[in-house]
């Protein structure tokens, strides 16, 4: 299923993606979830399958305001120099264990939607990712099993301001308005090995980042089972996993998003997550 949060007739509602429209999950389940959170936290996701199973749409994909697929994780957490690519671009050497940060809801962006370059700094940079959503609370989950408690798979945009990010990551993450996630979340059944994927970035147009999912230092299920050592694992949680080389900050010059600038990242299996820039 590709199953994705929305906006229609000023109700915030949720759905699945079937022929090009969108079957309201939320009217055919009776209203028992007021999310898809709630409804990852219900272990209820056989319930939407058999509700969208044959139905034909509500609404035509183009009337509904596509938010992001989860707009209220408990936690996002994201995963730095997860490319070796990457890591020397930017001059880092490789980690021996998963380089972890935090990211704010106030950050996440809505597919489509505005990222904002803030005031505060030129210095906006673009980092296409594969992000996975949680499905089953854990803890010191066991890297054999790990991939069991991913719910899907979506598209993430990191945006960084990279001046704010020398000196604190956690400040260069987290400016309103940086991160769009979407446009839906791909159940894990349709994506049995996330380590098969074709991720590429276009800015205006021209590809920035290409690359493949297998060639992450750390993979999903070692992702999932060192982030559940150290805190609980809860159901619509975000994970983002990392970015490959050809970011801004790693070119000659440093290519910064600017204004009227429109950005996409696509992901084989999953689709593409566009998102275009303005000045705050």
């Amino acid at each position: 299923m590709r199953l994705v949060t929305f906006r229609h007739a000023d109700s915030l509602k949720f759905g699945a993606v079937v022929d090009g429209g969108v079957v309201d999950l939320s009217a055919r389940t009776g209203g028992r979830w007021p999310s898809l959170r709630a409804v990852l936290e219900a272990r209820a996701l056989p319930e939407l399958a058999a509700a969208a199973n044959g139905a034909t749409p509500d609404f035509p994909l183009d009337a509904v305001a596509l938010q992001p697929v989860i707009p209220d994780p408990g936690k996002i957490l994201c995963v730095g120099i997860n490319y070796a690519s990457h890591a020397g671009e930017v001059g880092r050497a490789l980690p021996s264990h998963p380089s972890v940060f935090s990211r704010f809801t106030s950050t996440l962006v809505a597919p489509g939607g505005a990222m904002v370059r803030p005031r505060a700094s030129g210095d906006f940079d673009y980092e296409g990712e594969l992000a996975l959503v949680i499905g089953a609370r854990c803890r010191a989950v066991p890297r054999e099993r790990a991939l069991s408690v991913v719910a899907g798979y979506t598209c993430f945009i990191d945006g960084s301001v990279r001046d704010y990010q020398k000196h604190s990551v956690t400040a260069g993450k987290n400016f309103p308005g940086t991160g769009p996630l979407g446009p839906w979340l791909v159940t894990a059944d349709e994506i049995p090995d996330p380590q098969t994927l074709e991720l590429t970035t276009r800015l205006n147009g021209t590809v920035v980042q290409h690359d493949t999912t297998d060639h992450m230092i750390f993979d999903v299920a070692a992702i999932v089972s060192y982030l559940s050592t150290f805190t609980p694992l809860e159901p619509g949680d975000v994970i983002a996993t990392g970015t490959p080389d050809g970011v801004g900050l790693g070119r000659k010059p440093p290519l910064w998003m600017k204004a009227g600038d429109r950005l996409e990242v696509e992901i084989s299996s999953i689709g593409t997550l566009g998102a275009h820039v303005v000045d705050e």
